[in-house]
């Protein structure tokens, strides 16, 4: 019996691919009808913008109610199979550990700035990038965009990026600098990015949910937001309305950290400076702070701190982290993308 079993499993190096894809990536979310939810329940949970197992099982259980023609006893069934499916009990530190291990780094491009975060840019987490203008916030993110798509022996992720712009700085030009650097048919890199540009801050939520979507056809290793609170800055003005602002960004970030957790992707959202007025300032070397407050600084995982330095040179220092240690690195913005600074 066990025999017929190890047969089934190696029939085709084309089945074994699939399952690999399947107990790795995230699971679609129409499995769900294989555990008894109907198929017009889970096209009603797709309209409603979840598209995986995982983002059924992460959310609350109210917003689940809120989709037209799930009732709450309905939403509890369907997150009770959910659990089944997607394990989110305990674990054990050695696990984890395991998992962790096994996370991508992706390259900036700078072997300075790759060594001071371990790597590169971790998958599975949310990344920040904060400083003032023209410290190469947004050429380190056209960079990424780029070097995503390369192997995992040379730094990349093997997937697609995305690129949510609200500024208006993307620059396709870029791209192909960068990709003829590393050896890749620039055609095709363009391709592999999928680009949209936000007008407000609504309309940001609604990209991400258009991002589930496209996620869960395609293989992405990238997410970037540059940047992730311009639109608030503008849609949003004075202290009445902060607490509506801070809730709206607080959402919007919990929905990019589900996103990297739902599929594992790395995700950078840039971030602007404002300069400190107050009287603390005048002991500060650097009054500069980065804006969001509280609800920015818990939501990323790492925090890099961007500021010039001498000629086209720039230095990053880690911000907050909870696993890298403080320090410095310094990059270059060179016409081929971020590389390291010359001596």
């Amino acid at each position: 019996m066990a025999m017929q079993a190890v047969s089934n499993v190696i029939q085709t190096p084309q089945t074994m691919v699939e399952e690999e894809e399947e107990q790795f990536g995230p699971l679609l979310v129409n499995q769900l009808e294989k555990c008894g939810v109907s198929a017009a329940d889970v096209k009603k949970l797709q309209e409603a913008g979840y598209y995986t197992v995982e983002s059924v099982v992460y959310a609350p259980r109210k917003k689940l109610c809120d989709i037209k023609g799930i009732s709450e006893t309905k939403a509890e069934k369907i997150q009770i199979e959910g659990y089944k499916l997607v394990p989110t009990g305990f674990t054990t530190a050695t696990e984890m550990h395991l998992k962790r291990s096994q996370l991508i780094q992706i390259t900036t491009g700078s072997k300075e700035l790759d060594k001071l975060m371990n790597g590169g840019i971790e998958t599975g987490s949310i990344t920040e990038l904060f400083g003032e203008f023209r410290t190469g916030k947004s050429q380190l993110c056209h960079t990424l965009a780029v070097t995503c798509q390369l192997p995992i022996d040379n730094g990349g992720a093997e997937g697609k990026c995305m690129y949510i712009d609200t500024e208006g700085t993307f620059r396709p030009e870029r791209l192909l600098a960068v990709a003829e650097r590393y050896g890749l048919q620039g055609s095709d890199v363009l391709d592999n990015v999928a680009y949209a540009r936000a007008y407000n801050s609504d309309h940001q939520m609604e990209l991400l949910t258009q991002a589930c979507a496209m996620m869960s056809e395609s293989r992405y290793a990238l997410v970037i937001v540059d940047s992730a609170t311009a639109c608030y800055r503008t849609d949003y003005s004075g202290r009445g309305e902060l607490s509506a602002r801070q809730m709206h960004l607080a959402q919007f970030l919990r929905q990019l950290l589900k996103i990297s957790d739902e599929f594992g992707v790395a995700v950078v959202v840039t971030n602007q400076v404002v300069a400190q007025v107050d009287g603390a300032s005048m002991f500060n070397a650097d009054p500069k702070k980065p804006i969001g407050g509280n609800i920015m600084a818990h939501a990323s995982t790492t925090r890099l701190y961007l500021r010039k330095g001498r000629g086209e040179t720039r230095i990053c220092k880690i911000y907050d982290s909870p696993c890298l240690a403080e320090g410095e690195a310094t990059f270059a913005i060179n016409a081929d993308g971020i590389g390291d600074a010359k001596d």
